[in-house]
């Protein structure tokens, strides 16, 4: 078990991806995280990626909240706030991803909680920011790729904007936002200091951009369109830096010299191109590539590039990646034990980051709702009458691990 953040407790008001997904970092890295949802579950245990359910629980569910101890609480209950503030004073972070606003109605605003706790790390992520003329708007991902971006690089003439084909926005934003809580809890360790955290998937959508934007805002002349070219993976890259189908599939070339890629695949009109123009006449020199590579298919072309030692990878798809060694290897992928209705395995993506040579540990599959409510109360001292009459009361959902 890795236990850099052993000690730490992390109290968990997240609801929707980026939320959950960083704060179950922390979890993966021996913090003590306690989710705390709504009697009736957060929204991610209602919708559900591509309407796939496991073992009774959906996907959003699934892939944020390894890790983790679940404590179903009502929040707008006096009895619930009271229990709350007491898990509060217990912690090193309090995290949310709620509206900006909420949390103040409900009692547990930034200025509220740092009267209370000078020392406690408040972290908040939102759509645009803690305030400014977009903070009341509805905070999404594929909204965020359409605003800032990402859409536009993505797509090209022919097609118009193009989202990514994930939550890109969303899983950048919830790194970022564990980047922060791990900041603000170094600096407490030096100096006792709390912080308040703000992260914004706005800004993690221009930060996904960093390479593209700062080209774009720096040119002499900024270009006017930046969608991407047919078959060049984007506006600021030269030829032949894209994808291109084969005759059995596709494959991806990397940064290389024309003159090397025209020997490999034997296309002679390609050292006509110079330097210059692999950045200015994309589209025609990608057409000469790709119509070359249409007439054999991936393997062959991949035995001919790596012994031109040019880079370049097969397109893999989900299925693929089952097999890739690579990924056994690193142990990229996780079965394990479910906690659903009747415990079946469940596959997991884990932990992105080694230490020491370790891997991040799963100590719990993602929990059923309210699973560890008896155990989180029975440590803030109430007795199992207390409990029982809580869970009675509506205050507390309880729910056998």
């Amino acid at each position: 078990m890795l236990d850099l953040l052993q000690g730490i407790r992390v109290i968990s008001f997240n609801h929707f991806l980026l939320g959950p997904m960083a704060v179950q970092a922390l979890a993966d890295l021996g913090a003590d995280v306690i989710a705390v949802e709504s009697p009736e579950g957060a929204w991610q245990r209602h919708w559900s990626s591509g309407d796939i359910w496991h073992d009774g629980q959906g996907m959003l569910h699934m892939c944020t909240n390894r890790n983790k101890r679940s404590l179903a609480l009502d929040l707008k209950a006096p009895k619930g706030r009271e229990i709350a503030l007491k898990l509060i004073d217990g912690a090193d972070v309090v995290a949310e991803n709620f509206r900006p606003g909420v949390m103040d109605k409900l009692g547990f605003g930034y200025e509220a909680l740092r009267r209370r706790k000078p020392s406690l790390i408040y972290a908040s992520a939102s759509g645009y920011g803690p305030d400014g003329p977009y903070a009341e708007r509805a905070g999404q991902d594929l909204l965020a790729q359409a605003l800032f971006g990402l859409m536009a690089i993505t797509g090209q003439p022919a097609t118009g904007p193009r989202p990514v084909g994930v939550s890109a926005v969303d899983h950048h934003g919830a790194a970022l936002f564990a980047m922060g809580i791990l900041a603000a809890l170094l600096r407490r360790e030096r100096t006792g200091k709390g912080c308040r955290v703000d992260a914004s998937l706005m800004q993690a959508a221009l930060d996904l951009q960093a390479e593209s934007l700062t080209a774009w805002l720096n040119a002499a002349n900024r270009p006017a369109s930046v969608s991407a070219y047919p078959h060049i993976a984007g506006w600021y890259y030269p030829a032949p830096y894209g994808v291109y189908a084969t005759r059995d599939g596709h494959i991806a070339i990397s940064l290389c010299p024309l003159p090397r890629l025209a020997e490999a695949i034997e296309e002679p009109r390609l050292t006509a191109f110079s330097d210059k123009d692999a950045w200015a006449r994309q589209d025609e020199i990608g057409e000469i590539i790709a119509a070359r590579l249409k007439t054999k298919g991936t393997e062959a072309w991949s035995q001919a590039m790596e012994r031109a030692q040019i880079w370049h990878a097969r397109v893999q798809g989900y299925a693929d990646l089952l097999a890739d060694p690579q990924i056994k290897h690193m142990q990229a992928l996780v079965t394990m034990p479910g906690a659903g209705e009747s415990g079946t395995p469940v596959t997991l993506v884990n932990h992105p980051v080694r230490y020491d040579g370790e891997t991040a540990e799963i100590r719990l599959a993602p929990q059923p709702l309210g699973a560890q409510s008896k155990e989180v109360l029975a440590e803030l001292g109430f007795a199992a009458a207390e409990i029982a009459a809580l869970a009675r009361d509506g205050v507390v959902r309880v729910t056998e691990p």
